[in-house]
């Protein structure tokens, strides 16, 4: 099974590379943010970790969710629109 993963592992990366990888985009309405996870191999893969995801900003507290899954290539996992800096 450790080869099986290494194995995966690669051929992600390589798709990341390709900019062809798929991952799961969260807007978030509260805060006004968005998150990026992946990259997975396929949309499918991507479609059974979505919900781990969503719970997990939920019980960090946020709320409206909007979610995409599709090939893109973020430059930043993390996107916070409207946090203020002292």
């Amino acid at each position: 099974m450790k080869i099986a993963e290494t194995i995966e592992e690669a051929f992600t990366s390589y798709l990341e590379k390709l900019g062809i990888a798929w991952w799961i985009e969260i807007v978030t309405a509260e805060p006004t943010c968005t998150y990026y996870f992946g990259p997975f191999m396929s949309a499918k893969e991507a479609e059974c970790y979505k919900g781990g995801y969503l719970e997990d900003l939920e019980s960090e507290g946020a709320q409206g969710f909007a979610v995409y899954i599709h090939r893109c290539q973020p430059t930043e996992l993390t996107i916070a629109n409207d946090l203020e800096f002292d």
